[in-house]
């Protein structure tokens, strides 16, 4: 039996991996991503009398872009606080970890659950349905993306509505600014509109504002104590009232 399954296995995932669309770089992630995204946004300008105040084009993810602090407050939410603290996952414990969620669901425990998660999101952003297919590409895309290219791939295709997709769109249609451009209040309510939260339409249309802040200050707290944000800034932090608030005065 296990000769048998020695022989089978293979053979599924090649048959798995033959349906899928090029993913063997990042230059081929990235070409389809451009295409999809690039498409996306310009479906919302087309027509459109005034010049968007933004550019259509998809960039390369750069995970030196990304705020040090959103990167910690998103880890830490994915419950992998220790994400870049611990070593990449290969070899038969991340193969096992394949194994066991496509077969019985579940993730072992380890931070090579947080690395599986995003791969499989930027699999899916690919257009990959297939659970079986899903864990093929998880592995394809987990051979060559690094633990800060899989966090900045995963956050530039989030979809939060037509037209808007990453994080950078996001923080400019929430709050008006570049992303790199936010304080720490607002890094934390942009978490708020991430997985595994969601919370954009309530951002954006200011809904359930006193619960936003709860919700915000619950976030950045938990990032304090795993010590992945410094007391102090946490602190001046939750004195700020939630930035639709603001805007709506």
């Amino acid at each position: 039996m296990l000769g048998l399954g020695g022989v089978l296995f293979p053979a599924y995932y090649l048959y798995k991996a033959s349906k899928l669309p090029p993913m063997d770089s990042e230059f081929e992630i990235e070409k389809q991503l451009k295409h999809a995204i690039e498409g996306d946004r310009m479906s919302l300008v087309s027509g459109m009398y005034v010049k968007p105040d933004r550019s259509i084009t998809f960039n390369r993810p750069d995970f030196t872009r990304l705020p040090k602090d959103l990167v910690a407050i998103y880890i830490t939410q994915m419950g992998c606080p220790q994400f870049f603290q611990t070593p990449r996952e290969d070899g038969f414990a991340w193969a096992w970890r394949l194994f066991v969620g496509a077969t019985v669901g579940g993730q072992p425990p380890g931070d090579g659950g947080c690395e599986h998660i995003l791969a499989y999101r930027i699999a899916w952003k690919l257009g990959v349905r297939d659970e079986m297919e899903l864990t093929v590409a998880s592995n394809k895309l987990h051979a060559f993306l690094q633990k800060d290219q899989l966090i900045a791939y995963d956050l530039a295709i989030i979809q939060f509505e037509r037209g808007v997709v990453g994080v950078e769109d996001a923080a400019y249609k929430l709050f008006g600014r570049e992303l790199d451009k936010l304080s720490l209040a607002e890094l934390g309510e942009l978490q708020l509109a991430l997985p595994p939260y969601g919370y954009y339409d309530d951002l954006k249309t200011c809904q359930n504002a006193a619960i936003m802040k709860q919700n915000r200050d619950l976030v950045l707290k938990y990032t304090a104590g795993v010590e992945l944000l410094g007391r102090d800034k946490v602190n001046n932090a939750l004195a700020q009232p939630v930035f639709c608030t603001q805007r709506k005065q």
